[in-house]
């Protein structure tokens, strides 16, 4: 005789695997996809033949669909069954800075540390806050503009950092063979990190469908970058008015290029790094 308890596959109860808990897919909910490890922010669900997907960006701006199969995902180390949102007021989770780190409610700024990040001008180091002003405070880390890099090694050598009092310096335009490579390597040590991104200036790092243009203008050798720009986008030559429009179309993180994201992310590592 069988159990009326146990059923047709006789698994007594106390063994069997309790289905994964469904959860809203809101936007900007955060899960791992179990099957690939890659981790993300909810930005949409459709319904397609196949059946439901959501798509998940991460904190670099890539997006990837994935099927919402049941237990396929992890929702704070928990796997979980995504499912669609109903309508109505979404499910907030927990607040982020523009980074897109967690936010910690009332967190008080640190002592400033004795390391620092170095960036070229002015507009690097407003980009630098708009998206990262939150974290630095919290960890104590000063941005320090130096009006370009010809003087940097004068700068770091003043500066004499050591394992307590890490530099950190982004440069503009880091291209093999540059002129600014060549500075780099001379600087560069244990306690002394230089990076960079590809870009002739931090505008560039800016999204262009954030500013509202499909791409950044080529400018002819021999011009000004900025003043070019402006000319080619029809807006009036005040290269410190159109810096001011940039920024104000970037909110967070997903407004910048990955090749900017990572390199800031890699200096704040290294200034904060214990000794």
């Amino acid at each position: 005789m069988r159990s009326r308890e146990y059923g047709p596959d006789l698994t007594p109860p106390w063994k069997r695997r309790k289905p994964a808990p469904e959860v809203p897919a809101d936007r900007d909910l955060v899960v791992e996809e179990v099957t690939t490890g890659f981790c993300g922010a909810v930005v949409r669900c459709e319904k397609t033949a196949e059946g439901p997907t959501v798509t998940l960006e991460d904190r670099f701006g890539k997006h990837r669909v994935f099927p919402m199969t049941p237990s396929g995902f992890l929702l704070e180390g928990r796997p979980v069954t995504l499912v669609r949102p109903a309508a109505g007021p979404a499910r907030t989770g927990p607040a982020r800075t523009a980074s897109g780190s967690i936010a910690v409610p009332g967190a008080r700024a640190r002592v400033a540390r004795a390391g620092r990040i170095y960036v070229e001008g002015r507009h690097d180091a407003e980009l630098v806050e708009r998206v990262w002003g939150d974290d630095l405070r919290i960890e104590g880390v000063v941005v320090e503009y130096l009006e370009g890099v010809d003087d940097l090694p004068a700068i770091v050598a003043e500066f004499a950092p050591g394992p307590d009092a890490r530099l950190g310096v982004l440069v503009d335009h880091l291209v093999p063979g540059s002129k600014e490579s060549r500075i780099a390597e001379r600087v560069t040590g244990d306690d002394v990190l230089v990076v960079g991104h590809p870009y002739i200036d931090i505008w560039e790092a800016v999204k262009p469908a954030s500013v509202g243009i499909a791409a950044w203008p080529r400018v002819p050798r021999g011009q000004d970058w900025k003043t070019g720009v402006c000319r080619s986008l029809g807006w009036p030559e005040n290269t410190g008015a159109a810096w001011q429009r940039i920024l104000g179309r970037v909110h967070s993180y997903k407004d910048l290029e990955p090749a900017l994201l990572g390199r800031v992310e890699e200096l704040i590592d290294h200034v904060t790094a214990a000794p």
